[in-house]
């Protein structure tokens, strides 16, 4: 028996073998959520008055922690983690691999006279040695060098992770090079968020001198793809690439539109609440999940929390969610797209920036001078978008978001704004001169008995748009499902960052020359506004008129990764990040060549499975099912029905022309392969498997799927959509 028919029969009996009973039921959310979080009422109760005190000052104001402090705060943390169970301890760290890292200790020591104790220090908890030389550093380091560092981030709280046989105490950390360059994503994130900080309280205090700190939020939004273990460990694709790279598609896909906010079924209800449970131990506030558009997708969302927790906490999530998955039997896709035909998944980053004072810089008010607060941050927002947007291009440019950018499911890869009409009629007043519109909520008044009235959003939101504003926040939405949520925060506080100190300076200007503070701020406003208009899109971003428009304006519509990335080493973004501190060039330098050298990666890769998928299995395939058809033409002809046998014959011909079409790609993949990695560069090699690898995939793939459709289904080796995406 196949593989593939084996995996169908043994789906019946996953069910019944994966029961699921939570071992938290009936306990309300409040009493679970960060059980597993060392968290203030944790510091509280296991660190020194003065040691916390200290410790609350540094998360808030960044005031460095001495060692002593340090001392009574990992006294605490292993006194807390060992009342839970937990024997070992690690930095738990995000390298440019754009994953997480982690290397386990004990607490357990031998002192001076052999015996038997446990210990955890301050040294121990604010440093850890590494080995650096297996983790991407983009040429950060020579060739001999090994030695890196993992620091504590105070301002992330420790947790524990949990398996079967024992618990671990996860302190999360940034990772440096033995000479102070930054190998991982959280240390550039950590200073864009305070390059945005100072930034935009300089500006804040034009309003509000009470204003000392503000910090950049994200909402995320996780899609994912579920499949039932079996039919994934079937797909060689799946497993190694988190794709598929064959499957012609089924009949019923997602055109009935009956998916999305579905019923969930049952036992991916089970599988959401047990992940549930554990993210909320680890304090990710989850709060939403259903079903996304296509068939087995689906999606969850936490409250916003400040970009370097939200961060930390997807990388969290997307540790977990797999490895929960497999104790109810499946397994969780993250890919961009792993079906072709159907709609992709992405992670809407819904960000914002809020002050101290507890004011969210992006929510329009009722009153003239807080809208001028408001237009401030808006507008300077967009200049900051419509000056960068090949660099924040380059934040979500990964081979999986090729997929699915411009897809008519997600954003194209032009970079615009959405403003939404009410805002828009307040820009176009504030550039005439004319009185603002009154932000009041509108009353949604339906001629229906006993159903509510309700109060109108200002906006609409508009899915098609990469960057719309939806009332309070803007929505990052052309970030991919699988990436680290770091890179485009990252980009996108830095760009705000210089933008508003450029409009600070500016400002300045025209304040010592004579200008009141609110006139000088308007006139620079309407300036400003009056630069950046192109961006500015409301329309279907979707559609073509919008792709010859954006032509138009000059936009830039960069369609492959490996040109998207150059952005990160052009000479305006060095100079960008150098001003605010957040990359050295050669931070840059190194950031860019791993980006690239991991796109290279993964296409040869994804070539070397499409080789062996086709050779090993599906060949093999046609070819079992061509003798068996030239025999049955054979015995038809002995019994005088030979030209009763043409339709069999013309199936054989169609057979044997899709058969020599696909080994004539793969041929021809193999030989460009070869010629493609005598490149001298990275950056030729990324382009010419774009270029020239790439639609050879196309080519590969349309053959094989063509032969889906003639094969015996029993002789077929791989699982077909129909199955991928509808059993249960």
């Amino acid at each position: 028996m196949s593989i593939r028919l084996s995996s169908l029969q043994s789906i019946s009996a996953n069910r019944e073998d994966k029961k699921f009973t939570s071992n938290i039921k009936d306990k309300p959310i409040s009493q679970i959520y960060n059980e597993h979080v060392f968290d203030d009422d944790a510091i509280k109760k296991y660190v020194m008055r003065d040691a916390y005190e200290l410790l609350l000052r540094s998360i808030k104001t960044g005031q460095r922690i001495d060692e002593k402090t340090a001392d009574f705060v990992a006294i605490g943390m292993k006194n807390w983690a060992m009342d839970k169970g937990v024997t070992h301890y690690t930095h738990w760290f995000q390298p440019m691999t754009g994953k997480t890292a982690e290397k386990h200790d004990a607490f357990f020591r031998l002192n001076a006279d052999g015996q038997a104790i446990e210990t955890f220090d301050g040294k121990l908890l604010i440093k850890q040695e590494t080995d650096g030389s297996s983790f991407p550093n983009g040429g950060l380091r020579d060739t001999p060098t090994a030695r890196a560092y993992t620091i504590w981030d105070p301002s992330s709280s420790a947790f524990l992770q949990e398996t079967s046989y024992g618990k671990v105490l996860c302190i999360p950390a940034i990772f440096i090079s033995y000479d102070g360059n930054s190998l991982d994503l959280k240390t550039p994130l950590l200073k864009s968020n305070h390059a945005l900080d100072k930034a935009a309280t300089a500006v804040c205090k034009y309003f509000d001198e009470r204003v000392s700190s503000v910090q950049s939020q994200l909402g995320w939004e996780q899609e994912y793809f579920i499949i039932d273990e079996n039919l994934y460990n079937a797909r060689p694709d799946l497993v190694l690439c988190g794709r598929t790279l064959f499957g012609n598609a089924s009949a019923r896909g997602q055109q009935f539109d009956d998916h999305y906010f579905a019923s969930i079924p049952e036992r991916v209800h089970d599988f959401m609440i047990d992940f549930e449970d554990d993210c909320l131990m680890l304090g990710i506030p989850i709060t939403t999940r259903h079903n996304e558009v296509a068939p087995t997708q689906f999606e969850c969302a936490p409250h916003y929390e400040t970009s370097n927790i939200a961060a930390d906490h997807n990388q969290l999530l997307m540790d977990m969610i797999d490895r929960i998955a497999k104790r109810h039997g499946l397994r969780v896709l993250l890919h961009e797209k792993p079906y072709k035909g159907i709609n992709g998944s992405g992670k809407h980053n819904n960000w914002s920036m809020s002050t101290d004072t507890g004011e969210n810089l992006f929510k329009p008010s009722k009153t003239d001078s807080s809208n001028l607060r408001f237009l401030t941050f808006f507008i300077n927002v967009v200049k900051a978008i419509g000056d960068n947007s090949e660099l924040l291009r380059a934040s979500i440019a990964t081979s999986g978001n090729e997929h699915r950018l411009g897809a008519n499911e997600a954003p194209p890869a032009i970079i615009s704004v959405f403003t939404g009409d009410d805002v828009g009629a307040m820009l176009d007043c504030f550039s005439a001169g004319d009185d603002l519109p009154s932000f009041d909520e509108s009353l949604f008044e339906i001629d229906l008995e006993k159903i509510c009235h309700f109060n109108k959003d200002s906006t609409d939101r508009n899915r098609t748009s990469p960057f719309p504003f939806t009332g309070n926040r803007f929505e990052f939405r052309a970030v991919g499902s699988s990436v680290n949520v770091s890179h485009p925060i990252t980009v996108l506080n830095t760009i705000m960052a210089d933008q508003l100190t450029k409009f600070k300076e500016n400002v300045d200007s025209r304040m010592a020359h004579g200008a009141g503070t609110d006139d000088a701020i308007s006139d620079e406003l309407r300036k400003i506004l009056s630069e950046c208009q192109d961006v500015i899109f409301n329309g279907d971003g979707y559609s073509q008129e919008w792709v010859d428009e954006a032509a138009r304006r000059g936009l830039p519509n960069v369609k492959s990764t490996p040109d998207a990335l150059r952005a990160y080493i052009s000479e305006g973004s060095k100079e960008l990040f150098l001003r605010h501190k957040v990359f050295t060039e050669a931070e840059l330098e190194a950031r860019y060549n791993v980006m690239t050298e991991e796109y290279i990666h993964k296409l040869e890769m994804e070539s070397r499975l499409f080789e062996e998928i086709s050779n090993t299995q599906i060949v093999p395939a046609v070819v079992e099912y061509q003798n068996l058809l030239i025999q049955n033409i054979k015995d038809m002809a002995e019994i005088g029905l030979g030209q009763e046998s043409d339709v069999m014959k013309d199936q054989l011909t169609e057979i044997s022309h899709h058969l020599k079409a696909m080994m004539g790609a793969l041929s021809l993949m193999g030989r460009t392969r070869i010629e493609v990695l005598k490149n001298e560069t990275d950056y030729e090699i990324a382009r010419d498997y774009y270029e020239k690898i790439k639609p050879l995939f196309s080519d590969i793939r349309d053959n094989a799927d063509a032969l889906e459709m003639l094969v015996d289904d029993k002789i077929w080796p791989l699982p077909k959509y129909r199955e991928l995406l509808f059993l249960r």
